[in-house]
């Protein structure tokens, strides 16, 4: 029997996994929690197998919980279950010690086959997760740039000016000026159409 914690700060999305799991013979769903700290705590109290865990939550953060039970229960495994998909949110949950990650979109089908892998000690990362950090390895300086000034860095290999891709972005054209300058730092140039050039060479960008 897996006995299984769910993790998320939303009481419809912790009803509606916890009926995902209903009827499953090797699954029991042995406890909730609403955030990262009441997590680790009952993931202990419980001596639970697998976390489902959410990432943004109030008091502890998805990431901070996985790495704290790390610390503490290593036997216990973490499958990251969330609505994010960024960069900025895969890599530091895969480094804190989640062993799986998915979205709260995966058919349910998915979701039992990962909490059983997770379970048996395997990593379960959706395809799009793989890509992700397969590229992350390949192209390092990508990895280095955040969501924001990749998206800052193809509008302006799309032409923009720094008055347009603050429109575009809904920021201030004083925090596109602060992003391009990280982008210059990191990618080792002085200006916009270098920093576009380099990012093409480099594969950051592609046509």
């Amino acid at each position: 029997m897996i006995r299984l914690l769910i993790v998320d700060d939303h009481p419809i999305v912790r009803g509606g996994l916890r009926g995902a799991f209903a009827g499953e013979p090797d699954i029991e769903v042995a406890g909730e929690a609403s955030n990262g700290r009441e997590g680790v705590e009952r993931a202990a109290a419980l001596a639970v197998d697998v976390v489902l865990m959410d990432l943004r939550m109030p008091v502890m953060d998805g990431v901070a919980a996985i790495a704290a039970l790390r610390a503490s229960h290593p036997e216990i495994r973490v499958l990251v279950l969330t609505t994010f998909d960024g960069d900025a949110d895969v890599l530091p949950a895969i480094e804190a010690g989640a062993t799986g990650y998915l979205l709260k979109d995966a058919p349910p089908d998915e979701l039992l086959r990962a909490v059983r892998a997770t379970a048996a000690g395997e990593v379960v990362l959706a395809p799009w997760v793989v890509e992700r950090l397969v590229g992350q390895v390949r192209n390092p300086v990508r990895a280095t740039l955040t969501d924001r000034e990749l998206q800052v860095l193809r509008l302006v290999a799309d032409g923009a000016s720094n008055r347009q891709a603050a429109a575009r972005l809904f920021i201030s054209e004083a925090s596109i000026k602060t992003h391009l300058l990280h982008i210059y730092d990191k990618l080792g140039v002085r200006d916009r159409a270098a920093a576009v050039g380099e990012a093409y060479r480099r594969g950051i960008l592609t046509s």
